[in-house]
């Protein structure tokens, strides 16, 4: 049986039982975050602008400052993580302690405070500061186990496959709890925080206690004293993890933005009945999940780059169609898209479609940067997983800070009208038709252009050969 321990634990390998536990609780601790960020990346925008009534401008402010924060807050905790000593190893004292304040805030930050908009501004920095700080607590940490458990390349991405697909099953679940609720006004904010935020904590201590023997036994990093200027040159030195960040950074902006923007481009742009639209990212999660399942199995047989392309073509096709897609019949009903008899039901077919093929191609966007991340790692000697790791979502989060900033500035230019009670489509706004068009924008033309530049920088990966700044440099 193939070993999946370190070489530094010298243990055997894992029986069948064992093996089975480590997988399942490995998909366990990305539950809570990954339920955190599909919530906040495709409802909170939406929110902000149709239940808060905060303008387009300050929406995407305050997403920017949320991204900001998480990113500045990654290389202190990735660097406080390494250097933690415990029984159980570096990595569990964090997400323990992390898990009960994501949960608490998970439910706090769906809440519309009384007062003015500089009022409400105030509390949902306050709040996001403590999401975004336990969020990185337990997600950052249990990240860097991946790398530390195994040095196997294929079962690094078995652990990325396990780890994804407890996000993406978390991810529905919330996205169900939330279509669900939502259709009852703006309270069911408020309850589907309340019920979110007890199963992301509940999950991620779950999963601490099925990792626990692992992780004690698991590669501890190596340190030694080193002024935070090396530190820093030794990462950027690394040419491996340069090209790793840098496609992460293209991918995950470009799933983010289509996230931030699809239930306004859903209801404002193509017409879809709020009864419907609440409903259409599940199946998005679902083909990215079945997407995942078969990218690892791709990966494995044909090679990582390789599932890349082939996942990246077909992202950018469904981006493409969704730029031009024409729009349902304004004030169509529910009953009517349901008879599958006329051409306004044909068209809600073909868009669910659409979407499925998105979630199955972009499913690419989880799974290859985080498998090809060990690479670079054992291209450095010291192989400090928690800084690499911490420093590829701290460029991450600022890319997709800035992503979402520039969101909420193009809505704002081209005239988009918030609203305090956009629940229903007959209360929201009529936008303009240049407003329309940066939807459009936004949902298909820009995720398109950062996949392609995301491809291209990982041009020649295969001939590419690590370097590395040494101790003595």
């Amino acid at each position: 049986m193939e070993p999946i321990l370190t070489r530094q634990s010298k243990t055997k390998a894992l029986r069948d039982g064992a093996r089975r536990r480590l997988m399942i609780a490995y998909g366990l601790g990305d539950a809570g975050t990954g339920l955190a960020a599909s919530q906040l990346g495709f409802y909170l925008f939406a929110f902000f602008t149709s239940a808060a009534g905060l303008p387009a401008f300050i929406a995407g402010s305050l997403l920017m400052v949320i991204k900001i924060w998480d990113a500045i807050n990654d290389p202190l905790i990735g660097w406080l993580s390494d250097h933690t000593k415990s029984k159980w190893g570096p990595r569990l004292p964090w997400m323990i302690g992390g898990s009960v304040p994501l949960g608490i805030s998970l439910a706090a930050i769906w809440l519309v405070p009384s007062g003015d908009t500089s009022e409400k501004v105030l509390y949902y920095i306050a709040i996001t500061l403590l999401l975004m700080t336990a969020y990185t607590s337990v997600n950052l940490p249990f990240a860097a186990l991946a790398t530390e458990i195994t040095e196997e390349t294929s079962i690094r991405t078995r652990l990325n496959a396990a780890r994804f697909t407890g996000s993406i099953l978390a991810s529905l679940t919330g996205l169900v709890v939330a279509a669900w609720l939502l259709s009852s006004g703006n309270n069911g904010y408020v309850q589907m925080g309340r019920i979110t935020g007890l199963i992301a904590t509940f999950a991620t201590l779950v999963s601490c206690w099925g990792l626990a023997p692992f992780a004690k036994k698991a590669r501890k990093p190596k340190l030694h004293a080193e002024p935070l200027k090396l530190q820093i040159k030794r990462i950027f030195n690394n040419s491996l993890f340069l090209k790793i960040i840098c496609l992460y950074l293209m991918l995950w902006c470009s799933l983010q933005l289509m996230q931030t923007v699809s239930l306004i481009y859903l209801e404002q742009v193509i017409n879809v009945p709020n009864q419907i639209s609440k409903w259409i990212p599940i199946p998005f999660q679902i083909n990215a999940l079945i997407g995942l399942q078969y990218w690892s199995f791709f990966s494995n047989k044909y090679g990582r780059l390789k599932a890349l392309s082939r996942g990246a073509l077909i992202w950018i096709s469904a981006c493409l169609i969704l730029i031009v897609f024409p729009p349902l019949k304004a004030g169509i009903s529910l009953d009517s898209l349901l008879t599958f008899d006329t051409f306004e039901s044909f068209k809600m077919t073909f868009l669910l479609l659409i979407i499925m093929f998105l979630g199955f191609g972009a499913s690419t966007a989880y799974l290859i940067p985080w498998s090809l991340l060990p690479d670079a790692i054992d291209a450095d000697p010291d192989k400090p997983a928690g800084i690499y790791t911490a420093w590829m979502v701290l460029v991450q989060k600022i890319g997709i800070g800035l992503s979402v900033q520039l969101l909420g500035l193009l809505l704002s230019f081209a005239g988009y009208k918030s609203s305090t009670n956009c629940i229903d489509m007959l209360n929201c706004s009529e936008q303009s038709l240049t407003a329309l068009a940066t939807i459009r924008i936004c949902m298909g033309l820009i995720p398109s252009l950062l996949i392609v530049l995301g491809l291209l920088i990982m041009k020649n990966w295969v001939t590419q050969k690590p370097t590395y700044l040494s101790k003595t440099s």
